[in-house]
């Protein structure tokens, strides 16, 4: 049986209502049979001494719903654990690729990922890996505007570098807060414990990892990058972004916290509430609970509610 009742099922419970809420034998074909059962074992109908009558569809819907988020959320689980699940297997590759003691062999020596990549996608997808596989930190220097879908999706994996310990350190250009959606995404990160400063002089684009790593752009749409492992050249740029941080102002007066109001409707979202349970919590409309949900999905570039609530879950845990 699906989730939803399919086509038949929503004609026949219709026309129970239709009835006065009521279905006897005699307004059934024989190939209403599946339908009916369906409709019992779903709850909608209910058997009585003379026929069915029709329950309401609300129960059901919320028994799915909590049925649909509590599978989703098994699977999101899975999906955090599969990194550390493989964690092993990935070690071995590593390992398989550099063994301990083998001579470096060119600028690939150390790190897969190390040479000109000239693929967008390519270059997204290192970072990427990159970050997943960070220990310690990152550093970053980001001149210009920051492109707000990129911050976007990026936010789930800044998250969870910053949950498990490891330090965010990015400078900025005041151009890149003035967009408030921008420093939204930006507020985010440094409510988990990022730091961010912003620098008024120029200064070039840099991403280190670990102090191992370092990534420049090779173009300037970057669309291909530089993976650099050469001790003293990523030394070399560490010791430039360390000069630059130094220079640079914190940025926390220029990132708003949201409203007190939007605070507690994100703590009951993230706990599962529904928006009318969020609504009879707060003793608000459901309207202004939409209307402060509207600010989060914008705030967290969530799609809809359960993934808003989903990308809360972390910050709320009380």
């Amino acid at each position: 049986m699906t989730d939803e009742p399919g086509p038949a099922e929503r004609a026949l419970y219709l026309a129970a209502v239709r009835g006065g809420g009521r279905l006897r034998p005699e307004d059934l074909a024989p190939a209403d049979r599946p339908a009916l059962a369906a409709l019992v074992a779903r709850g909608l109908l209910t058997p009585t001494a003379t026929g069915w009558t029709a329950a309401g569809p609300r129960a059901l819907g919320d028994r799915i719903g909590v049925e649909l988020r509590t599978r989703a959320l098994r699977l999101l689980r899975h999906a955090e654990r599969l990194p550390a699940t493989l964690g092993p297997l990935a070690r071995a590759y590593d390992e398989a690729r550099h063994p301990v003691g083998a001579p470096s062999v060119g600028p690939s020596a150390g790190c897969p990922g190390a040479g000109v990549v000239v693929d967008t996608a390519e270059v997204r997808g290192r970072i990427s890996e990159l970050i997943s596989e960070c220990r310690e930190e990152v550093l970053a220097a980001q001149p210009g505007l920051r492109p707000l879908e990129g911050l976007r999706m990026a936010l789930s994996q800044d998250l969870s570098l910053l949950r498990r310990g490891c330090a965010l350190r990015t400078v900025y250009q005041s151009v890149t807060l003035a967009d408030p959606a921008v420093r939204s995404q930006v507020a985010l990160r440094t409510e988990q414990g990022a730091q961010v400063r912003i620098l008024a002089e120029p200064y070039e684009r840099v991403l280190v990892f670990d102090r191992v790593v370092a990534v420049i752009p090779a173009a300037e749409d970057r669309s291909r990058a530089v993976f650099l492992t050469d001790p003293t050249t990523v030394a070399y740029l560490v010791a430039q972004f360390e000069r630059d941080w130094a220079r640079a102002t914190p940025a926390d007066s220029r990132l708003d916290p949201p409203p007190v109001t939007t605070v507690r409707i994100g703590r009951l979202l993230a706990r599962g509430l529904t928006q009318r349970a969020v609504a009879t919590r707060l003793g608000v409309s459901e309207r202004t609970v939409a209307a402060h949900i509207s600010r989060l999905r914008d705030r967290y570039g969530a799609r809809t509610l359960f993934h808003l609530g989903w990308q809360l879950r972390g910050e709320h845990r009380d």
